[in-house]
């Protein structure tokens, strides 16, 4: 499976695969996130440029779709203002579990007590039409691929195959097209994977725009770190220091 996983990889990234994937190799480059905790998190700094993408709003509440194990989430609750509340999202009830415990070791007291944790399938939420237009900005870091994980994981390994990039991208559409119907008008809903295929990344981005046409627009991320794609910005460990994979394209529903 090693040689297939290397084959498509190399498919895709040509003669940078080789670098790519000794960068993957390599432990991510962590820092300690310090701002607004109650002690500090480490995490990759690609993750915290993509939770603070997201624009907050002044007040009402921020969904984070799949948060754990909690990092972005952290972020996003270090910055929002005193009258944001933060609906952290996870569907997995081990993972949840695990969430809930970074939420309580590494905030205070008053962000711990606007930070509420749910379990619901953010997909199958878009499907409830008094759930539209409920959230004020969406952070959406999907279920990916993640070939740092799988390439340092033998069991994973052995696990891969092309089809999983191709199931997961459907899955990733329905939930992101799900998050756009709870997203309010005129708010930010931010897209984000780990993933190196394309087809996760701006291939379930572009069929946004393609679908809701006249309802969404790109915002362009504000961050220089990363490549520029065509809907939003790839992070890549050889090129960026050790940081990512992180893939971050960012919309705004009219």
């Amino acid at each position: 499976m090693y040689s297939e996983f290397n084959a498509y990889y190399r498919g895709i990234y040509g003669s940078r695969w080789e670098g790519l994937r000794a960068g993957l190799l390599e432990p991510a480059a962590a820092v300690a996130y310090t701002e607004g905790l109650a002690v500090p998190y480490m995490l990759d700094r690609a993750s915290v440029l993509a939770a603070r993408t997201l624009r907050l709003p002044s007040e009402g509440i921020i969904l984070d779709a799949c948060a754990a194990p909690g990092g972005k989430s952290l972020v996003i609750a270090s910055a929002m203002g005193s009258a944001v509340r933060l609906l952290s999202n996870e569907l997995s009830n081990e993972r949840r579990r695990r969430l809930v415990t970074v939420l309580d070791q590494y905030l205070d007291t008053g962000r711990r007590s606007r930070v509420i944790v749910s379990g619901f399938d953010a997909a199958a939420q878009g499907r409830k039409r008094a759930e539209w237009g409920r959230f004020g900005g969406i952070l959406l870091d999907a279920p990916c691929s993640g070939e740092r994980h799988v390439i340092q994981n033998k069991t994973a390994l052995e696990k891969w195959s092309p089809a999983r990039t191709r199931f997961l991208a459907k899955r990733q559409w329905a939930l992101l097209s799900a998050s756009f119907l709870l997203l309010q008008r005129g708010c930010s809903l931010v897209y984000a994977t780990c993933a190196l295929s394309p087809a996760e990344n701006d291939g379930v981005a572009s069929r946004l725009l393609k679908k809701y046409r006249d309802e969404v627009s790109l915002d362009e991320v504000d961050f220089n770190e990363g490549e520029k794609t065509q809907c939003g910005r790839l992070i890549l460990p050889d090129a960026a220091g050790g940081m990512g994979p992180m893939y971050v394209a960012r919309f705004r529903k009219h």
